[in-house]
């Protein structure tokens, strides 16, 4: 069976005087293991695994079969910034990412002792691809006098960029905090979560005009006609979904605030407004609870996702246990490039730590503003 091959449109911010700004990429999907071969190659990994002393990272938007696999020998299954701390923490030497290569690069970035390997290297991101490094760093340039903050989604060049790193489970915390000592912000790459937290925080933003082409296809019109039919479901919204559609929700979070709000919300019915690489997570944790997909067609949509990211759809069995057996598929990070880039990571890393154990924001963010 022949591994299939996605064209994918993504936006990216036009250069002066260009007509589109509509770029074209691809994504490479790989078959459907049998029962026989799908059994094969689980057992083929956890050896590998044992014998490579690695640990496996899987994101919640990748194949279930990543997702149990990591959790059955040891490793995790989370959002990106859980998958960072998780991987710098763990003594394993090797590290298996099942995700994009943003994810891979900060991997590398916290370890940069460790061997991190990803199931396909082409696995990448419609935010990551439209936030070139040199036209980011020329709009920093542009706007000086403000903190830059970006989203985990993008390359190490453009995090070497920045001051703070987020991810969407921090993001409104950090940006509130800066605001709160009068800084102003820089944000990239997102703009429909940079807009909600821009709304959530009153914060001076300018911000880069990049989109999520999953989260860009939810479509407030027929949600609002499925909540019709479903008068009792919860609506559960991710922040990079557009603002009409967040305007709907019952709670609005990143992966693991969804995970959160549906356990916690009392309700046997939720629609999702993320990609449905969820849906697996959110099941097998509320066994009574029914799950749907928000809509992303309708009249005249083109649904380029139909609410599943196709690289995030790259990662597959047989190319993880192909890189563990081989050594393929190693990320590279310049050293000196992962240093500047480590900075702000580390900053994200040890506000949220902080938060945690009880520190007020404000004393986590001060002194810290515009590079």
């Amino acid at each position: 069976m022949a591994t299939s091959v996605i064209s994918v449109d993504y936006e990216q911010p036009a250069e002066a005087g260009a007509a589109c700004d509509t770029r074209h990429a691809w994504a490479r999907v790989p078959p459907e293991p049998s029962p026989t071969e799908r059994a094969a190659l689980k057992q083929r990994i956890r050896r590998l695994l044992r014998e490579r002393d690695a640990v496996m990272v899987s994101h919640y938007y990748v194949h279930p079969d990543l997702q149990d696999l990591a959790e059955e020998t040891g490793g995790l299954v989370s959002d990106s910034l859980e998958m960072a701390r998780f991987g710098r923490d763990h003594a394993a030497r090797t590290l298996v990412v099942s995700g994009v290569r943003f994810m891979g690069e900060t991997a590398k970035i916290l370890s940069p002792e460790k061997r991190v390997l990803m199931p396909d290297l082409d696995a990448t991101c419609s935010l990551d691809l439209g936030c070139p490094a040199d036209a980011f760093s020329a709009f920093c340039d542009r706007h000086p006098d403000r903190t830059v903050v970006v989203y985990a989604n993008t390359s190490a060049a453009v995090k070497a960029r920045a001051d703070w790193l987020v991810t969407s489970s921090c993001a409104l915390d950090v940006v509130r905090a800066l605001a709160a000592q009068g800084r102003k912000i820089l944000w990239a790459p997102d703009r429909h979560l940079g807009d909600y937290i821009r709304r959530e925080t009153g914060a001076d933003m300018v911000s880069w005009e990049g989109a999520c082409i999953v989260h860009d296809e939810f479509k407030a019109l027929e949600l609002e006609l499925l909540k019709e039919a479903h008068p009792r479901a919860k609506v559960l919204v991710h922040p990079e979904a557009p603002a009409d559609v967040i305007a709907l929700a019952d709670a609005v979070g990143s992966t693991s605030g969804i995970l959160n709000a549906a356990q916690r919300m009392d309700a046997a019915e939720f629609i999702v407004a993320t990609d449905s690489g969820m849906l697996h997570k959110l099941r097998t944790l509320n066994p009574g609870k029914i799950f749907i997909e928000a809509p992303t067609a309708g009249n005249g949509a083109t649904c380029k996702s139909c609410a599943h990211c196709p690289w995030m759809a790259m990662n597959g069995l047989a190319d993880l246990a192909r890189v563990l057996e081989t050594g393929a598929g190693e990320v590279h990070v310049d050293p000196a490039l992962g240093l500047r880039a480590r900075v702000p990571i580390d900053r994200m890393l040890a506000f949220t730590a902080g938060l945690k154990n009880g520190q007020p924001a404000g004393s986590l963010v001060a002194g810290i503003g515009a590079a």
